[in-house]
């Protein structure tokens, strides 16, 4: 039952923020608040034994993305951010396959624009959020199983 109720909020998160990113190239604090209220509304009673991974996880990938924001520009913002850590919180360990699919969309997605605009595509800006949000159903489906094959193929006897 938590898995529903937990993977319902999450989506609910994603596809709200997947608009908004898109229409106002934004991401609220308040749905991000929301989210996460939500998410421990739901983790708190149910299986407060993972609230010390999904704190991790959620540091380590808000973390991750906010190093990103260092080299300053108008390249990634907060909001994408805060949005990797809300990642973290529902997803746990998983957020690492959220974070590498969005990354992979992301990097898909410039190409593209940099084959159809050459050198112009550099001064266009796409919204992050959406390929994070991409990622992080992705990851809430298949992640734990991704990791799974991958620590089982690559790093155990």
């Amino acid at each position: 039952m938590i898995a529903i109720s937990l993977g319902l909020a999450f989506v609910s998160v994603l596809v709200t923020v997947t608009v908004t990113d898109l229409e106002r190239r934004v991401i609220p604090n308040a749905i991000l608040a929301a989210g996460a209220i939500a998410g421990l509304a739901i983790i708190v009673p149910a299986e407060p034994s993972s609230l010390p991974e999904r704190a991790a996880a959620a540091l380590g990938a808000g973390g991750f993305l906010w190093l990103g924001t260092l080299r300053g520009g108008d390249g990634m913002g907060m909001g994408d951010v805060k949005l990797a850590a809300l990642m973290g919180l529902y997803l746990g360990t998983a957020v690492v396959v959220s974070l590498a699919v969005a990354f992979a969309g992301g990097a898909v997605a410039g190409l593209a624009l940099l084959a159809r605009h050459g050198a112009a595509a550099r001064k266009r800006a796409i919204p992050f959020g959406p390929y994070l949000a991409a990622g992080g159903v992705l990851g809430l489906w298949a992640g734990d199983p991704a990791i799974e094959w991958y620590l089982d193929t690559f790093l155990r006897d």
